[in-house]
């Protein structure tokens, strides 16, 4: 998969490095801003469960 992702890539190496990096912020900030708050109700990370 990451190979295919390389080759895919346009021009030398920095630059397809830098468009990887952008691309790894963008999927980072998408799941911080929609998916986490998404799912977080059904995520019982604060049910305390001994009294």
């Amino acid at each position: 998969m990451y190979s295919r992702l390389w080759r895919a890539l346009p021009g030398p190496r920095w630059l397809r490095v830098g468009i990887l990096l952008a691309l790894a912020a963008v999927v980072v900030a998408v799941c911080l801003t929609w998916v986490f708050p998404a799912i977080a109700p059904y995520v019982p990370l604060n049910d305390i469960t001994v009294d």
